[in-house]
């Protein structure tokens, strides 16, 4: 093939998409720290979902109709670090079809330089060593290669081969890659819908495979079905933590699924060391929930009537064609009287909405770990706000880049939106209590960012496998101690880890710990920890209240 245009650009597209959702998973597998939020494969695929459900019914012929279009879905659902810059890659390729309504193997390369320019601006710090490398380095080569004489076909494989060659070195450029010994996660999910774009242009368009997804350690298996289809049921989906087998059943992946697979259909599961997530529509949900919580304990939980959706798509609701979830009409909220200021936080769990709630923060994004918001998110959130300044809490690192394009992406001429990058959920309350109303904007921006050097914050989380760190060794299922960045301390036993790493994080300038726990932690081994901290630290103010978060047992600030 000499040329392609729009609609083959758009079955591209689709196919590079369809075939990173079927690898995903494995992407995920690729994290670096063995904690429990490997989330890139995730992230990408929802990032490249929502610019497919854009174009999927658009018939334009141009190429650079279709990659607008295509783009601007990319940036509105672009989700955590990996999923900005695929947008910025692809919203800089469609900068270089501009005017064109069919491209050969040149015009192609080129598309992708300007890809690679625009992400990389878009990047404050870029990072070698990670998609941007890989992005970088396999454009470049197929730029210096590439001539009039080149077929579509050839153009990719030259770029493919280029981009392997290049994730293969990630871990020469990033040395935590190499001492964990992966490559880097976004250059493998970029490779996957590169690949996907390769067999889209060979006559072999890549489905999207709902039933299994292959991966080293990622296997997802889909079973038969004892329930009708006009039998609409419960979708009933939960992520689930294996173990410890001295309180909880043995887990055999193969019966598991098997006795799953007789209560409903439509069944997914996907097994990753002591991770469990589960998709099922089923008549009996409570049956599910119950047998699987004999091997482990939910972390993330879901249900929703299907037979309520099928009469809510009867009065017009809308259906995503990527997910099995329906979009319910939404309902009309009373507009906010319009007001100066107001703060918009990323929030993980009920009790920490409430914290937000009482120091002034008027809308809440619900997110964190594992679930990073869209830049779309973001950009409702500040219409709901209807405020002239506005100030974002992302308050986890993944997911300041899409609040800071929500920002760029806000066409209110008379609202202006401020990032303040907050890394963590104690960095964030930090910084919104600094808040004046009687500031201007800009001193309001730069006492709250100021604020953020002010406190410390740790995390205890558990790990997924064994591993070692900055000669931290750790087994999986143990409690691990995060202080910034750097894992710390680790014990089988989550508050000997906790009072280890405030004890690190602890010195004599300090005044105030801030101590929120998560949804594992009882009420009663929350007052053990008080008691103990108050006995330790008679000296420093002490706050301790119960956040609702998932997969982090504890949050704590330090200031």
């Amino acid at each position: 093939m000499k040329t392609i245009d729009g609609q083959i650009l758009k079955e591209l597209f689709i196919s590079g998409a369809n075939n990173l959702y079927n690898h995903y998973p494995e992407i995920d597998a690729l994290n670096v720290f063995p904690v429990p939020d490997g989330d890139t494969g995730m992230n990408m695929n929802l990032t490249m979902t929502s610019g497919c459900k854009e174009i999927q019914n658009r018939n334009d012929e141009s190429v650079f109709d279709i990659a607008k279009t295509f783009s601007r879905g990319l940036l509105m659902g672009a989700r955590g670090n990996s999923g900005v810059i695929t947008s910025q890659i692809f919203r800089g390729f469609s900068q270089g079809l501009e005017g064109k309504k069919e491209i050969d193997a040149v015009e192609l390369s080129d598309a992708w330089q300007k890809g690679v320019e625009v992400a990389y601006k878009a990047v404050v710090r870029p990072v070698e060593g990670t998609i941007l490398t890989v992005i970088r380095e396999s454009s470049q080569f197929l730029h210096e290669h590439v001539t009039n004489s080149f077929s579509i076909e050839k153009a990719f494989d030259v770029m493919i081969k280029e981009a392997k060659a290049s994730l293969d070195r990630t871990p020469d450029l990033l040395p935590i890659l190499k001492e964990v010994g992966v490559i880097d996660s976004g250059g493998a999910g970029l490779i996957k819908i590169l690949e996907g774009m390769r067999s889209a242009v060979g006559g072999n368009f890549i489905e999207r495979n709902e039933a299994t997804v292959t991966g080293t350690d990622n296997p997802i298996v889909a079973a038969g079905a004892s329930m009708e289809e006009e039998e609409f049921g419960y979708c009933t989906e939960f992520i689930m933590e294996l173990g410890p087998d001295s309180v909880k059943k043995p887990f055999n992946e193969k019966r598991f699924t098997t006795i799953l697979g007789s209560h409903g259909n439509s069944l997914v599961v996907v097994h990753d060391e002591n991770i469990v997530k589960v998709h099922v529509h089923t008549m009996a949900p409570g049956q599910v929930l119950t047998y699987a919580q004999q091997f482990g304990e939910f972390l993330k939980l879901k249900i929703e009537n299907m037979t309520e959706q099928h009469h809510a798509l009867a009065e017009g609701a809308q259906v995503d064609p990527h997910t099995d979830l329906v979009e319910e009409p939404k309902k009309e909220e009373p507009v906010k009287e319009r007001t100066k200021y107001a703060l918009i936080a990323v929030s993980s769990g009920d009790g920490i909405d409430e914290f937000f709630t009482q120091i002034g923060v008027s809308v809440v994004v619900k997110g964190g770990q594992t679930m990073n918001p869209s830049s779309e998110d973001f950009v409702e959130a500040i219409k709901k706000a209807n405020a002239d300044n506005i100030f974002i809490f992302p308050n986890n690192s993944n997911i300041v880049m899409a609040a800071s394009q929500a920002c760029d992406m806000v066409d209110d001429e008379n609202t202006q939106a401020y990032v303040i990058p907050s890394k963590t959920i104690l960095q964030g309350i930090s910084s919104a209590i600094m808040f004046n109303p009687d500031e201007d904007p800009e001193g309001n921006f730069r006492e709250m960012k100021s604020a953020l050097k002010n406190v410390k914050s740790g995390e205890v989380t558990f790990a997924i496998r064994d591993s070692e760190i900055n000669g931290v060794k750790m087994k999986k299922d143990d409690f691990i101690g995060i202080l910034e960045k750097d894992i710390v301390t680790t014990n089988k036993d989550k508050l000997v880890v906790l009072i280890d790493l405030v004890d690190k994080m602890v010195d004599d300038y300090s005044s105030i710990i801030t101590l929120i726990y998560g949804q594992d932690v009882e009420e009663s081994e929350a007052l053990i920890v008080k008691k103990t901290l108050e006995e330790k630290y008679p000296d420093l103010d002490l706050d301790v209240r119960a956040g609702g978060q998932p997969v982090y047992s504890f949050l704590i600030g330090v200031e």
